[in-house]
C-alpha cells in the first residue's frame, strides 16, 4: 500500500512514540484519548524525516518565502531540518534564522542568529504544535523589531482542531483572526482519525473516545 505523505507522517509519529492513544489529562485539564509528545524526537534520523514532512507541507500549499524562522527553542532544529529538506527534495534554497532569548550586545550582536532580516522579506514561521498561540505572540514583536517583514504563514506538525478554553475558536483560527496569519499543519486530528478508520495505523478501539472528544471540544 502506498501512503500519502500525511499518512506516512502519522505512522512516523506513532512509530516514534510521539502520538499515543489512551487516556491523558492535558494541561488544560481536559481528558483526551490521544497525546502528542514532540519531545520524543531526539535522533538525527527522526529530525531529517521531520524536516521532509514540513517541506512537503510548504510545497503542497505553494508557500513562497525567503526565510524560515524557528522560534527558540523547539523551532530551531525544525527550521534547519526544513531548510535542508527543501533544498534536497525541491531544489529550493531558503535562508533560516532563529531568535536569541536575549539580545547579544557584543560580537555581531542582534536578536537573530542566521539570516539577518530585511524590510520586505517574506518569512515562514516553523513550530512544532500550537496550543495557545504563545510562541506566535512572542516571536511576532521580535520580527517587527528586526525589520518590516511579511509573514507568509506558519507551519506546525498537528492541528488539534480544538476549541480554546475561553473561545469557540481553535488556536489556529485565533491566529488568523488576531494576526491575519495563516497556519498550516502537516496533519489535523481529522487526518489521524481517518488514518485509524482506514487501517493506516492501529487503534480502532480508540475511535469511540476520539469521536466523543471531537464532538465535545472540536471546531467545525
Amino acid at each position: 500500500m502506498e501512503y500519502t505523505y500525511k499518512e506516512q507522517f502519522i505512522r512516523f509519529m506513532v512509530n516514534n512514540g510521539v502520538l499515543r492513544f489512551g487516556e491523558f489529562t492535558l494541561k488544560s485539564g481536559r481528558k483526551a484519548p490521544y497525546f502528542i509528545n514532540t519531545g520524543n524526537y531526539k535522533t538525527g534520523k527522526q529530525l531529517a524525516k521531520l524536516g521532509e514532512y514540513y517541506a512537503a507541507c510548504i510545497a503542497e500549499n505553494n508557500l513562497q518565502a525567503d526565510t524560515l524562522v524557528g522560534p527558540a527553542y523547539k523551532g530551531i532544529p525544525l527550521s534547519v531540518a526544513t531548510a535542508i529538506a527543501l533544498y534536497n527534495n525541491y531544489e529550493r534554497e531558503m535562508n533560516y534564522c532563529f531568535d536569541r532569548k536575549e539580545v547579544k550586545d557584543h560580537g555581531e550582536g542582534g536578536l537573530f542568529v542566521g539570516k539577518q532580516l530585511e524590510d520586505g522579506e517574506r518569512v515562514i514561521i516553523i513550530e512544532d504544535v500550537m496550543t495557545s498561540g504563545k510562541a506566535l505572540r512572542e516571536i511576532l514583536p521580535k520580527l517587527e523589531a528586526a525589520a518590516n517583514v511579511k509573514v507568509a504563514g506558519m507551519i506546525i506538525s498537528v492541528d488539534r482542531m480544538e476549541k480554546a478554553l475561553n473561545s469557540d475558536l481553535s488556536a489556529v483560527a485565533e491566529a488568523k483572526k488576531e494576526f491575519g496569519i495563516d497556519v498550516y499543519s502537516v496533519v489535523t486530528i481529522n487526518d489521524i482519525i481517518a488514518a485509524i478508520e482506514d487501517g493506516v495505523i492501529d487503534g480502532k478501539e480508540y475511535l469511540p473516545a476520539m469521536y466523543k472528544y471531537r464532538t465535545a471540544y472540536g471546531v467545525n
